[in-house]
């Protein structure tokens, strides 16, 4: 049984507890938050504490607090050559204190308190600095049902990167759409399979090979006359950028005739 001591509070970190927490292998031998009622109402379940002096020994410590926070609550931890992992897409390994044995679980996924998530879904990136390490944190991994993948800073930092054109970005042409359909009063709902079935697609074919649209057939018309619906002059470019974007990606740029230069 491996035994996890979870420092943080936020979305992570909640999340982490409740997987951690309903696997068979693992438990949360304690919970440390700086500020104690963000985990007061856990007290029944684990041992909850705001002070780091009152760290018990444990086979790993999972730092799941916001980037800015990684590197001065490591270099504050109270002990030394111990298993301390942090949660960050974008930190460095080597923002962790290096008086003790350093490493990475990144849960690539987006986290919300109240969401649900099914974490054998989830892909989990492993860094390590000691090799000895690599299996316990594959094996620590494997027992919440995730798929390990061994990446390096750079390439988790590109996929934290990624991850934002993904899902934030997404999100916020989610948000824009619907911003747009309700100021006709049309109901966001009727998008919503549109949206699921765009995110189907792609787990069979490239995003290249699943481009679809006006901008991809070069249907000027139609863009000129979405142009015309769009009030709002942010969203307005924001449309002329994702379409010359989507242009240049599928080769109809290139096709354009230079402007002669009138003398």
């Amino acid at each position: 049984m491996i035994s996890v001591v979870l420092l943080g509070a936020g979305n992570v970190a909640t999340h982490l507890y409740k997987a951690f927490t309903k696997a068979d292998g693992t438990f949360v031998k304690q919970w440390y938050n700086r500020t104690y009622s963000a985990i007061s109402s856990y007290a029944n379940e684990t041992e909850t504490i705001n002070d780091l002096a009152q760290l018990k020994e444990a086979d790993i410590y999972i730092i799941a607090v916001s980037d800015d926070s990684i590197s001065k609550l490591s270099s504050n931890l109270p002990f030394q050559n111990r298993l301390v992992a942090h949660t960050s897409g974008s930190v460095s390994i080597h923002d962790l204190d290096k008086k003790n044995q350093r490493a990475v679980f990144y849960p690539l996924q987006t986290f919300s308190k109240n969401a649900t998530l099914d974490f054998s879904q989830i892909p989990i990136c492993i860094e390590i600095t000691e090799k000895g390490n690599l299996q316990f944190m594959k094996t620590l991994a494997e027992t919440l049902g995730c798929q390990p993948y061994k990446i390096n800073t750079e390439q988790r930092q590109t996929l934290h990167l990624s991850a934002v054109f993904v899902n934030n970005f997404t999100n916020q042409l989610y948000r824009i759409a619907h911003e747009i359909s309700d100021a006709k009063s049309i109901n966001f709902d009727i998008l919503k399979p549109l949206i699921l079935e765009t995110a189907k697609k792609v787990q069979d074919m490239s995003p290249y090979m699943a481009q679809t649209g006006p901008a991809k057939r070069n249907d000027k018309k139609t863009i000129k006359r979405h142009l015309k619906l769009i009030e709002s002059e942010a969203h307005k470019s924001l449309y002329e950028l994702l379409t010359a974007s989507i242009k240049k990606t599928h080769g109809i740029l290139k096709n354009r005739k230079p402007n002669k230069t009138k003398h």
